[in-house]
C-alpha cells in the first residue's frame, strides 16, 4: 500500500457529549483538539444539531480548534446547510476554510430521518420535505459562490429554491473552488447517485462492512462512466466504537450512551448506524473490515459520555492496525 492510500483515521470532537453532560466549555473541546494532534490522528470533525440534538455550533468550535491546532484536517460530520441561509453559511465556511489555513473539510447532510430533526427544521422554517434537493442546490450555490471569481465563473445562482446575486462579493475561499464537500448519506442509489454528480467524498454509517464494499463499487462504476478522474471521490466512514478491555462492560457503556443520545438502544441504533465495541483489538478489527472494503478516511466516534479517556487507546492501538490494513 503506497503513502498516498493508506487510510487516515479521525476523530469526533464530543461537543454533544458535554452537552448530555451539562456542560458547554470550549477550553476542554480546545485540550481534546490539542491531544487528537498530539496523539497522531489525521482529522478531528464535530457534528451540527440545534435543538433536536443541542451542541455548540460547529464552525465556531472548529475555528477555535483551528487556532490551537497546526497539522490536523478539520471537518464536520456533518453540518446540516438548511439550519442556515445559504449565503451566510458559505460566508462562515470561507471565513473558517482561511482560519485553518486550508484544512477544512465539509461533510453536509440533509437532517438524519427521526421526529426530533423534524421538529428542528420546523423552528427553523426550513422545509423537511425534499431537503435532499434543497441540500444539493445549497452546495451548488456555495460552489458557485466559491468560484465566481474565476474565469468560468459567475455572479448569480438561479435554482429551484435559492436565487442570488453577486455572489462575486463574498471573501474567496482559502483554496480555489474552496473545501471538499462529502456527502453524508446511505447506499440507497439516489444517494450514490448524488455523491457521484455532486460530490468529492462519500461520508455513511452503513452498519456492515460488505453493503459498505458492495456501495463503494457502485460509486466508482457509475464515477467512470461519468467521466470523473480517478480518486476524485474520497472514500469516509462514520462509526462509533467503545473500548474496554472488558466486552460486557464496553457494551454497557455503549448502551448508556446511545440512551443518552438517542434516546433509543443499542439494538435499534445498530441497524442503522455502525458501532463496535469490545478491547481496542477487537475494534480495530472491525473497522479494518471496512478499511478491506474501500474506506479510506475513517472517522471515529468514541460511544462514551468521557470520550478523551479511550483516546490513547484508540491511538496506540486502533490506529496503527487500520493504516496498515489493505
Amino acid at each position: 500500500m503506497s503513502d498516498s492510500d493508506q487510510p487516515q483515521v479521525g476523530v469526533l470532537l464530543p461537543t454533544r457529549e458535554q452537552a448530555i453532560t451539562g456542560s458547554f466549555a470550549g477550553r476542554p473541546l480546545i485540550s481534546f483538539a490539542q491531544q487528537a494532534e498530539l496523539l497522531g490522528f489525521d482529522s478531528l470533525w464535530t457534528g451540527d444539531s440545534l435543538l433536536a440534538r443541542p451542541r455548540l455550533d460547529p464552525v465556531v468550535v472548529l475555528a477555535a480548534a483551528a487556532a490551537a491546532t497546526s497539522r490536523i484536517t478539520l471537518g464536520t460530520a456533518a453540518i446540516t446547510p438548511a439550519l442556515r441561509h445559504p449565503l451566510i453559511a458559505a460566508n462562515m465556511i470561507t471565513s473558517l476554510d482561511h482560519v485553518s489555513s486550508g484544512r477544512l473539510v465539509l461533510g453536509v447532510g440533509s437532517g438524519f430521518p427521526m421526529p426530533e430533526t423534524e421538529l428542528e427544521f420546523a423552528a427553523v422554517g426550513a422545509s423537511f420535505t425534499g431537503r435532499a434537493a434543497r441540500l444539493d442546490e445549497t452546495t451548488q450555490l456555495w460552489q458557485r459562490a466559491w468560484a465566481s471569481t474565476t474565469p468560468e465563473g459567475t455572479t448569480d445562482f438561479t435554482g429551484k429554491y435559492w436565487q442570488a446575486t453577486g455572489l462575486d462579493r463574498l471573501p474567496d475561499p482559502a483554496r480555489p473552488g474552496g473545501p471538499p464537500l462529502w456527502l453524508a448519506g446511505s447506499d440507497t442509489p439516489r444517494v450514490l447517485a448524488r455523491v457521484v454528480q455532486y460530490y468529492d467524498g462519500w461520508l455513511p454509517f452503513l452498519p456492515s462492512a460488505q453493503a459498505y464494499a458492495k456501495a463503494w463499487q457502485q460509486i466508482q462504476v457509475e464515477a467512470t462512466a461519468a467521466g470523473r478522474a480517478p480518486g476524485a471521490i474520497t472514500a469516509g466512514m462514520y462509526a462509533t466504537i467503545t473500548v474496554n478491555p472488558n466486552r460486557a462492560a464496553a457494551q454497557a457503556e455503549l448502551e448508556d450512551y446511545l440512551g443518552h443520545y438517542y434516546g433509543r438502544s443499542l439494538d435499534q441504533m445498530s441497524r442503522l448506524q455502525a458501532y463496535g465495541w469490545g478491547t481496542p483489538e477487537e475494534c480495530a478489527d472491525w473497522l479494518a473490515g471496512y478499511v478491506r472494503a474501500g474506506a479510506r478516511h475513517i472517522i471515529i466516534r468514541v460511544g462514551s459520555l468521557d470520550a478523551e479517556t479511550q483516546l490513547k487507546d484508540i491511538a496506540s492501538i486502533v490506529l496503527p492496525v487500520l493504516r496498515a490494513a489493505r
